[in-house]
């Protein structure tokens, strides 16, 4: 049973009865455990955290924009497109009447970057073929291991009934986990930092809607009643609170001082610590702080700015992308399919280098004869040209002879030797 479907289906009370959740306790169980800053952070309530929305923002629409193709494995080497697979169009093209297959992918990384999990229901046509995909929300899902060794899959339904899905019928891709089953949360596993990310926000969001001033005390030198007193501090916020009224001059009578109190953001190093807690979002995420807007930190990453591009491919979204691609062997095909069938990332958008550099590139593949003139016309999205597809061969290259020397010298060696 999820921890959602625990939330909503009736409790048991000590001594056995059961007893419906209140709303209260419904609202905060969805909050999430509170964390030391005294904030509650829970999945989907992280995301307004800035940086958070930010980086799963940048993983989940880069997963998405990067097509997926199905392969066919040709002998002795090579593969193709196996375009009419029934397969191919559900994940390159449209994976159910009301998701294209990028936007499937971009709500999967997403699951992934949040919950550690994403799960799709497979529906089959009449002849047992793959007919679409639909994403399921993974806080509704329980994944439990039979007597079988058997995963079994529970999916709570909009309704409150919970389904039970065969492992047939599941594509389930995981993040980072230590059970082999299921995928930890990054947003759990870093909640506490997260925590302290919203408390800053929400310490600087106070702050500015008064008036950038930290609370304080009206002083006099008499006494006052206490009716006196609250209608002083009642006029004084109604006159000086929220940005509306900020910078407005205050008229102090009888003797009033004010007297500020607290410390300020700077003192508190407000500052400092919301750039050190979104440099540790990012690290949770494995994404360069240039990439979601933040360019003061870009050069402690070591590297350029290219070079971070690079490596953001390399090294966070290709996690991503190998299990996508390897779960649909193991999901989406058959035994006997996986032998001749595999799955692909095109990723070349996201690792192209500048103009020149790709030219310089191109320039020494044609001359050294591993690509043709299509092929570089297809890396650069062009159609091809008649007579494009042979293979330039440099003149001093040569074939070597089974003892390691070009064929022509060898022969013409043993002619000399012939003559002598």
């Amino acid at each position: 049973m999820s921890r959602l479907t625990e939330w909503l289906w009736p409790q048991r009370a000590p001594g056995g009865e059961q007893r419906a959740m209140t709303l209260d306790e419904l609202a905060l169980a969805l909050a999430g455990p509170r964390t030391a800053t005294g904030r509650r952070v829970s999945t989907e309530g992280a995301l307004q955290q800035v940086t958070v929305l930010a980086c799963v923002r940048l993983i989940a629409e880069s997963v998405g924009m990067l097509p997926m193709v199905l392969y066919q494995r040709l002998e002795p080497r090579g593969k193709e497109r196996a375009s009419a697979h029934p397969l191919y169009p559900l994940l390159h093209d449209q994976s159910n009447p009301e998701l294209t297959a990028a936007e499937l992918r971009e709500i999967m990384a997403g699951h992934i970057a949040l919950w550690g999990n994403a799960y799709c229901e497979i529906e089959f046509d009449g002849a047992g073929r793959r007919r679409a995909l639909w994403p399921l929300r993974p806080d509704r899902m329980t994944v439990e291991v039979n007597d079988a060794n058997e995963r079994v899959y529970s999916y709570q339904l909009p309704s409150g009934e919970v389904a039970s899905l065969p492992r047939y019928r599941v594509w389930h891709v995981q993040g980072w986990g230590t059970d082999g089953y299921v995928g930890k949360s990054p947003i759990a596993l870093a909640r506490e930092s997260i925590g302290l990310s919203m408390a800053t926000e929400e310490f600087g969001a106070r702050f500015f809607g008064n008036d950038s001033r930290p609370g304080g005390i009206l002083r006099t030198p008499g006494k006052l009643s206490d009716d006196a007193a609250k209608r002083m501090k009642h006029r004084w916020e109604e006159a000086h609170g929220g940005l509306s009224n900020a910078h407005r001059v205050a008229v102090l009578e009888e003797g009033l001082e004010w007297q500020a109190i607290g410390i300020p953001p700077e003192d508190a190093q407000f500052l400092e610590t919301r750039k050190f807690q979104e440099a540790q979002i990012c690290q949770v995420y494995r994404v360069p702080p240039h990439m979601i807007g933040i360019t003061e930190r870009s050069t402690s990453w070591g590297t350029g700015i290219e070079q971070q591009g690079i490596g953001f491919v390399t090294f966070t979204l290709m996690p991503y992308l190998v299990r996508f691609a390897q779960t649909v062997g193991r999901d989406l095909l058959t035994p006997a399919e996986r032998r001749t069938l595999f799955a692909e990332f095109l990723t070349e958008a996201l690792e192209r280098g500048d103009l020149k550099a790709r030219y310089d590139a191109y320039n020494v593949g044609r001359q050294g004869g591993w690509l043709s003139v299509n092929d570089i016309r297809e890396k650069e999205n062009m159609n091809p040209v008649d007579g494009g597809d042979t293979y330039l061969q440099p003149l001093n290259m040569t074939e070597l002879g089974d003892d390691g020397a070009a064929p022509e010298a060898s022969e013409a060696q043993g002619a000399n030797d012939g003559e002598g």
